[in-house]
């Protein structure tokens, strides 16, 4: 099966998308990505060892009158180069995984008869895959919330596909020794860091001390505020007690070190803490697309397997209060544990090539 994976700009869109690469090739496919010429993906295809295709687009809503109509001006150009690629690799499908390349060609893919296909990754789908899902042939959806947005005829709900490797080492992290009685607090805001996230439990810190509750934590800052993160820990006194790292290479590990995590709702890390079984305080991104981190963490509150904080209104003490509620009870801690691994959809990837391949066999 020769498969286009169209899409990018951030992880939350690449990934998955890589995870159905991946999954296609062993199974003997060959797979093309096309993306931007500016996004992510640009770094990681290639280091992953897939053929990337770019296209020169941007977006076209909520960029303000000139940077919709530089997007608008884009998207001709962004066709024809479609229909090139699509001459020259002759797919058997073409899967749309969200982000501004998904839109032209997918678009191309389906004017020119292609089976098409969309996986949207979110609650609250983008832009791209509300308009994409009413044209391809099947809409994947990971999210109960986003099936409303799609023809409920092409809908299949599968979940977000993870990385075989990373599946295998989650898996392992929830197969881990149980909570200690000293609980191990993880906090990642993304491979980037969140200064928000950053500053509302360095603040919080000292007040779990002052409450009495023997912690350990390992904070993920993003590179550029690691040294002034680590700083004010150390002026706190508590640098005994805290591991600060710009950037965490084994997510997997440092999840099976764990009893709870802080961190935002992007449904890739939402997808992972399923699979490793382990409880979160969820603090969503205000800022996101149509605010879909939130309905991504409600999902997952209504569960049973996290806490959610709104950045706009918790304070450090609200933080604080979440982590000692959690900390001195581990049944509670358990409780959550079970629901987040009943949320957990480790064999996504396979499910969908099963689908895609089916879809092209019906052609």
């Amino acid at each position: 099966m020769r498969v286009l994976i169209a899409g990018g700009g951030t992880g939350g869109h690449l990934f998955p998308g890589m995870a159905l690469a991946e999954e296609i090739v062993r199974r003997g496919g060959e797979v093309r990505f096309v993306g931007g010429s500016r996004g992510i993906e640009t770094r990681a295809v290639p280091a992953a060892g897939y053929a990337l295709e770019t296209l020169e687009v941007s977006g076209l809503v909520r960029m303000g009158f000139g940077g919709t109509l530089r997007g608008l001006f884009r998207v001709p150009c962004a066709l024809v180069r479609s229909f090139l690629i699509l001459r020259r690799f002759r797919p058997d499908v073409v899967v749309g995984v969200g982000g501004y390349a998904s839109g032209p060609m997918l678009l191309a893919a389906v004017l020119a008869g292609y089976a098409t296909a969309v996986q949207e990754q979110n609650s609250v789908p983008g832009f791209t895959n509300r308009v994409l899902g009413k044209l391809v042939a099947v809409v994947f959806v990971a999210f109960e919330d986003a099936a409303p947005r799609f023809p409920a005829r092409k809908l299949v709900r599968l979940g977000n596909p993870v990385r075989g490797k990373i599946v295998a080492a989650l898996e392992g992290a929830a197969a881990g020794p149980a909570s200690s009685d000293k609980p191990r607090v993880l906090v990642v805001g993304g491979s980037q860091g969140a200064r928000a996230v950053n500053e509302l439990v360095v603040a919080a810190a000292p007040l779990l001390v002052e409450a009495g509750v023997d912690f350990s934590l390992v904070h993920q800052t993003g590179a550029a505020e690691q040294e002034k993160i680590a700083e004010r820990y150390r002026a706190l006194g508590l640098g005994d007690r805290v591991t600060v790292t710009a950037f965490i290479d084994d997510m997997a590990a440092a999840y099976a070190a764990a009893d709870l995590v802080i961190a935002r709702a992007g449904a890739l890390t939402l997808a992972e803490l399923a699979i490793a079984g382990k409880p979160a305080i969820l603090i969503p991104l205000p800022t996101a697309a149509d605010d879909h981190q939130s309905k991504n963490a409600a999902r997952f509150a209504a569960a049973g397997a996290a806490v959610v904080l709104d950045q706009r209104q918790a304070s450090p003490a609200d933080l604080a209060a979440r982590v000692r509620e959690l900390a001195q009870s581990r049944e509670r801690r358990a409780a959550m544990r079970a629901a987040m691994r009943g949320l957990a959809r480790p064999r996504a990837a396979q499910a969908i090539v099963d689908h895609l391949e089916a879809l092209t066999r019906g052609r």
